[in-house]
């Protein structure tokens, strides 16, 4: 069982100082990240490490690979994933997608909009029920070193004594000392910047005595919320085979109901042996002590550098993370006296890692990234901010750009969505697949905070290098994602207004769509979007959009009572009720996340965050709401709370030893988290449009001493 955690790092009342630094020597790269590497010396579950490369990961014990992912289920478990990896589970009830769909009409304006939702009763359910599951990422599966004792028994977590394992972020290699009744273990592990392969060094003597092996087993789909790469149950349902071996390599297959790929293993004089129905056993040949054994997962039988050594496949993992650390931004708090600027370094390096690892593939990555499942493998795109933007801001738009094209993937099924509900241009999915497919939800199918994050990523591609091809590249997709905006903002003729709503379920989704209108902070979101996309149509050498213009000038004012902005303007109790102060406080984010509106009056928001602050039930918040409220609190100029913020004392606010932002027993890793801590620094440290002071959310009374470098201001 996973205790509940509490947070090292508890805000105090001091005095803080920066030195603002005229003259800075160029920062150490290689010092800052390896200040951090990770330590481990137990079987602590939820200090798993990880190598991979945004698209492909695997994590690993204190063993160096995958050996009790029993053991390690409930906390940071042992995942092997890849960006290509999805399976469905066959229809055998011939459901269509059409059965999850309700029509409402809540503007009574004989709309008739189709939401695909959780019905609740007889086959709509079960129809529901076959959406939400399929399709599913899957573990493509476990790999680990069986050791056996001198009594002939297989060694067990507590017989892996003495363990001294360190993840260097600076090479994205692990290296794993144990002993076995106390006989030496070294291992080490590197992930392939490129391929989904890893490659593993083993040196013991327990490898000439016959006693080290490497298993590889084929787990089964858990077909539920998390899928953990432990589940063993149902062999009858898949099938795992070898096709071909060699004295070298061999090539084992895995079968599931739609899908079948293959595990490419190259390793020293050896053989696999087939030790269960989907588990095969590397035994290595001859008297050395040592042995490489590398594996690579494939959709095809076939995959590039079959012979690489560790030592080939290491090297390039040197290289490829040395590349990563000397690009873009950096920071170094180095000589701080203010006791969280190491532990503010120590997220920042990590955070990078872990979000390099997890969230640069071609697709918005899941909130748990390439680790385990939640919500059964799917994306939410309104998380697509918190694990992008930091990439544009810290200087490597690549990245941030890299997953951008799974907006041009998408466009067709995000317009199809958009005229089922009776719009223009495109809505875009919120709980999708690898696909652009919805998923059915009766939240995510009334959120719209996912709208503009498209044209906020494709900004901060252009804002780079202002490069007329960025604009050329991104115009159609910003421009058909302002339509839908302009479009979905309902005319008020009593007010001579634009509303949002009814029909929204705003980012803090405690409120029903039914009765909700006007949410603070996406109005304040659509407002600056739809700006900038009239920016675009500038940029662009075309005339403004006079529809979007007509929003723009008559969009509702943000709600506020007693000058104080609400939540929404129908929930005019935002403060005194109990259920309207848990889960996200995004009616701060209106000027944070999202840059100074026309509309926003700075004091409002200013008594907004006080009221907030001592009122919110922040035990019922997200990881990502700390950065959030820290970036509303800077643009306030409030250094101090801002710094408050990131590190209040909520378990929700728990980084781990690993970097990973715990929340609970549920979701153990939480990688909208990390991306927030990366996006508030990087504005901390360079500030946004028309912020021309030093580290402008950074107080300035000595404890902070700051060296930045290759940071792009926020918008």
């Amino acid at each position: 069982m996973i205790k509940k955690l509490k947070i090292q790092w508890i805000g105090m009342a001091l005095c803080f100082f920066v030195q603002p630094l005229t003259a800075q020597t160029k920062i150490d790269r290689k010092a800052v990240v390896e200040r951090h590497q990770v330590q481990n010396t137990s079987m602590d579950t939820l200090a798993s490490l990880t190598v991979g490369n945004g698209q492909f990961a695997y994590t690993v014990d204190a063993t160096g690979m995958q050996s009790f992912p029993k053991y390690y289920q409930k906390g940071v478990s042992l995942g092997t994933q890849s960006e290509w990896g999805w399976n469905s589970f066959p229809n055998t009830g011939q459901y269509k997608f059409e059965e999850t769909l309700k029509a409402y009409d809540f503007n009574n304006d004989g709309r008739n909009a189709l939401y695909s939702i959780q019905n609740k009763e007889g086959r709509a359910k079960e129809a529901t029920e076959y959406y939400r599951v399929n399709p599913h990422r899957i573990q493509l599966g476990n790999v680990g070193l069986q050791i056996t004792l001198k009594n002939g028994k297989t060694a067990a977590v507590e017989d892996i004594k003495q363990i001294k394992q360190v993840l260097n972020p600076w090479t994205g290699i692990i290296e794993s000392h144990f002993t076995v009744e106390g006989t030496p273990v070294k291992v080490l592990t590197a992930g392939d910047p490129v391929l989904d392969k890893v490659a593993v060094h083993v040196n013991s003597e327990l490898v000439s005595q016959g006693k080290i092996k490497v298993f590889v087993r084929y787990p089964f789909p858990t077909s539920t919320f998390l899928d953990e790469g432990a589940y063993y149950e149902h062999p009858e349902k898949h099938q795992s085979n070898i096709i071909a071996q060699h004295a070298k390599s061999a090539v084992l297959s895995h079968k599931l109901s739609s899908i079948e790929y293959f595990t490419l293993l190259n390793y020293t004089n050896g053989k696999i042996t087939s030790a269960g129905q989907h588990e095969f056993v590397y035994q290595p040949a001859g008297t050395s002590d040592n042995f490489d054994f590398i594996f690579t997962f494939s959709k095809n039988k076939t995959t590039e550098n079959q012979g690489d050594t560790y030592q080939q496949l290491a090297g390039r993992s040197r290289e490829a993370w040395r590349s990563f650390w000397q690009s873009g931004a950096a920071v170094d708090f180095e000589g701080s006296t203010d006791p969280r600027a190491k532990e503010l370094e120590r997220r920042v390096v990590l955070s990078q890692y872990l979000t390099k690892v997890q969230c640069t593939g071609d697709n918005p990555p899941q909130e748990t990234g390439l680790t385990f499942n939640s919500w059964y493998g799917k994306p939410h795109t309104e998380m697509h901010w918190w694990h992008s933007v930091h990439f544009g801001l810290w200087g490597r738009p690549e990245y941030l750009e890299k997953s951008l094209g799974y907006y041009f993937n998408t466009l067709e099924k995000a317009r199809a969505l958009a005229k089922r509900q009776g719009y223009k241009g495109v809505r875009w999915i919120k709980m999708t697949d690898h696909e652009g497919n919805e998923s059915p939800s009766s939240v995510a199918a009334f959120l719209i905070w996912q709208q503009p994050h498209l044209i906020y990523l494709a900004e901060m591609a252009y804002r780079h290098n202002q490069d007329p091809e960025v604009i050329k590249k991104y115009s159609n997709l910003v421009f058909e994602t302002a339509t839908f905006m302009a479009d979905f903002a309902e005319y008020d003729k009593a007010n001579d207004r634009y509303n949002l709503g009814l029909g929204v379920i705003p980012s803090q989704e405690v409120f029903r769509a039914a009765e909700t209108r006007n949410p603070n902070y996406e109005l304040a979101y659509w407002d600056w979007a739809l700006r900038i996309a009239q920016e675009w149509k500038k940029r662009s050498g075309l005339p403004i959009d006079k529809d979007w213009q007509d929003v723009i000038d008559k969009l509702a004012k943000l709600p506020q009572q007693d000058n104080i902005y609400l939540a929404t303007e129908t929930a005019t109790d935002s403060y005194t009720n109990p259920k309207w102060r848990t889960d996200h406080p995004t009616v701060l984010a209106a000027l944070g996340m999202v840059p100074e509106s026309p509309k926003l009056d700075k004091q409002v928001l200013k008594n907004t965050l006080d009221t907030v602050w001592k009122t919110w039930f922040w035990d019922e918040t997200w990881g990502w709401d700390f950065p959030m409220v820290a970036m509303s609190a800077a643009r306030l100029k409030l250094p101090n709370k801002a710094l408050d913020a990131l590190f209040m004392n909520i378990q929700t606010n728990t980084y781990l030893k690993n970097g990973h932002n715990y929340q609970d027993g549920r979701l153990r890793i939480y990688l909208p988290g990390n991306g927030g801590v990366l996006a508030a620094v990087a504005m901390m440290v360079a500030g946004w449009d028309g912020e021309e002071q030093e580290f402008p959310g950074f107080p300035k009374d000595g404890a902070w001493k700051i060296k930045a470098e290759g940071f792009k201001k926020m918008p």
